[in-house]
């Protein structure tokens, strides 16, 4: 028997349809999971009660807190449970032995890797989301969140410069929204083999290599070329292994292009490789997970001339965008291309076939069970608008320069890349041991900077990563959260300082 809805409350489903309806199955008729509304929401009001005051006192806490295996074995390992237990200790067990063992990358002074800081707006979402368990892989499942998808999908579009038609889907990150993209890269130059040559470059992000991996292309297929002196990816590079590699009959079939490297946030030569692309017939795939959303600022725009030329796009709105993990993005210039490499369509699926103007997104990507990822980031879009994410966006630029004139002005930093899309790279180099004077053999500075990193983790207050550079060992430091501050990097300096000179006073690894 069908439901009768009632469209302004779709929930309430009538009596004669449901034996009682949903107030019937909170009265005790809905089985042994069940829970009461009360209790429910007593519940509900507790943990966002609790998520509230982790924000307001979150500056006060550490930004990380470390732990080894064996001590969070000794608070969380026991036996499947048999039996049910009461679910507020369950909670407040959570709160005490899990939660504080992470790093909070939603911390103002968190600034390794790429931080994540999602707004109040993307929980929000994200409650709903999983509250209304959302089925986002079919239409006649989800026409709703995928209408919403697509929505958001043509606002990222628009951010990105991507022409009208263009197609995507939003994915649990940059890893997957990479292998998506190859994978269509794949199909529409090799026909689904994977007996072509892509080339990137030395600064590439470790997930590309990981996607060609797993789509069958051996490294025998893989030029990893190298950048140049401001750590991109020049055509000329690309042109002289593509005529290499033809002239041993070889197929060149994808140039892979980074828009902001997780090393420096530099970006490749994007004009210059789309013209050699088109030239040549290959596939431009341009990974720009977390910086490809700078082009809706002034700054970001001028560093990402060319973007707009890409076949596929990745992007994080995880990250720039601020909407809570996991929310990745792939973008395709070409209509169709997405269905044409990941559509099936067994016998049991035949009642999903989508009619003309609807969207499986199962039919886009690797998941037929998929989130409703696309609520959060249309409540936190809409909340905020385009104007005040630009202006969070543009403001954590800003900080990564401020943080850079500041080293410029210590004679014991080193600045070893300028800030490129809230990106930069330093290092202790000691007194008069600056880039002027060079530093001193008697101190092996990839052992001092190790021990700065390894100390500010220990101690948890501020937390960065390194990377190399020309086999060089630097800090990194990215500072993309919209809670940090001016005087959290002045803290941060002030602090690498201290360590740096009770560490180089050791002569440490002479």
């Amino acid at each position: 028997m069908l439901c009768k809805i009632d469209a302004r409350r779709p929930e309430r489903v009538t009596a004669r349809a449901a034996g009682g309806g949903v107030e019937g199955a909170a009265a005790g008729r809905g089985g042994p999971l069940a829970m009461d509304p009360e209790t429910m929401r007593r519940l509900g009001h507790e943990v966002v009660d609790r998520v509230v005051d982790r924000w307001a006192g979150l500056a006060q806490r550490p930004a990380l807190v470390a732990a080894g295996r064996e001590e969070m074995e000794a608070r969380l390992r026991e036996p499947l449970p048999k039996a049910g237990e009461p679910i507020g200790p369950l909670l407040e067990r959570f709160w005490t032995d899990v939660e504080p063992f992470a790093a909070r990358l939603d911390h103002p002074r968190f600034f390794a890797f790429v931080p994540g800081s999602p707004t109040f707006a993307s929980i929000l979402g994200d409650w709903l989301a999983s509250g209304c368990n959302f089925f986002a892989g079919t239409w006649l499942e989800g026409a709703g969140p995928s209408e919403l998808e697509l929505v958001v999908l043509d606002w990222l579009r628009e951010c990105v410069g991507l022409p009208d038609g263009a197609e995507g889907l939003l994915t649990s990150g940059g890893s997957a929204a990479n292998l998506v993209g190859l994978a269509v890269a794949r199909d529409e130059r090799l026909g689904g083999a994977p007996e072509g040559v892509a080339y990137l470059s030395d600064q590439t992000h470790s997930s590309v290599d990981r996607a060609l991996r797993i789509l069958g292309f051996p490294p025998s297929s893989v030029r990893r070329l190298p950048s140049d002196g401001d750590f991109r990816l020049r055509a000329e590079a690309v042109r002289r292994a593509v005529e290499r590699d033809r002239a041993a009959g070889r197929r060149p079939f994808c140039v892979v292009a980074t828009a902001g490297t997780t090393n420096t946030g530099a970006v490749d030569a994007l004009p210059e490789l789309s013209a050699l692309c088109r030239e040549e017939g290959l596939w431009l795939h341009v990974d720009g997970a977390y910086g490809a959303l700078a082009r809706v600022t002034v700054r970001g725009r001028e560093s990402l001339e060319g973007l707009e030329r890409a076949d596929s796009l990745v992007l994080d709105p995880h990250k720039w965008l601020y909407v809570g993990y996991e929310c990745g993005c792939l973008l395709v210039r070409e209509p169709g291309a997405l269905e044409r490499a990941f559509r099936v369509l067994p016998d049991y699926l035949q009642d999903l076939e989508a009619a003309e103007g609807r969207v499986n997104f199962a039919d886009r990507g690797l998941q037929l069970t998929r989130r409703a990822r696309a609520v959060a980031l249309w409540l936190s879009m809409k909340h905020h608008g385009l104007a005040g994410l630009i202006a969070a966006i543009d403001r954590t630029q800003h900080l990564a320069e401020l943080a850079a004139r500041r080293i410029e002005t210590e004679p014991e930093l080193e600045l070893t890349s300028p800030p490129r899309l809230g990106v930069l790279t330093f290092r202790y180099a000691g007194e008069g041991r600056g880039p002027a004077a060079g530093a001193s053999p008697a101190v092996d500075l990839e052992a001092l900077n190790r021990a700065v990193v390894e100390t500010l983790q220990e101690e948890g207050r501020f937390v960065i990563s390194s990377t190399r550079l020309r086999g060089r060992y630097v800090l990194r430091l990215c500072p993309l959260n919209w809670r940090t501050s001016p005087d959290d990097l002045d803290a941060l300096v002030d602090e690498v300082l201290v360590l740096g000179r009770r560490t180089g006073g050791k002569e440490v690894g002479t």
